[in-house]
């Protein structure tokens, strides 16, 4: 089995969708880092997993920048985030959001 990590910084902001009051539900930003797993038990035509850049791309195009509440569908949670990145990068298995020092979501596909 091959494995790759790509880690990066993404600048967005986002408001929560909340049944709760809470700060988090006025439109605030982070510095997120995202950290994308991917595998494969083989390798493609050049030799890779999947390509760091191709990695990059799919998820600064979509997120860099931007009011996530524009972007998704959905609540813009880490933990939905983490899932629509697995889904959306080629072989990954698991992604981790950390969007303070103290805060880190994490999904990982079963």
């Amino acid at each position: 089995m091959y494995y790759v990590k790509k880690r990066m910084e993404i600048s967005a902001a986002h408001r929560l969708k909340l049944n709760y009051k809470s700060k988090c539900g006025n439109l605030h930003g982070h510095n997120w880092i995202v950290t994308v797993y991917c595998k494969s038990q083989e390798l493609d035509e050049n030799g890779m997993v999947t390509d760091f850049s191709k990695i990059k791309q799919r998820i600064s195009d979509h997120m860099d920048h931007k009011n996530l509440n524009d972007v998704f569908d959905f609540n813009p949670t880490a933990e939905n985030i983490a899932r629509w990145i697995c889904d959306n990068v080629d072989n990954c298995y698991r992604v981790d959001i950390t969007e303070s020092e103290n805060n880190t979501a994490t999904y990982e596909k079963d």
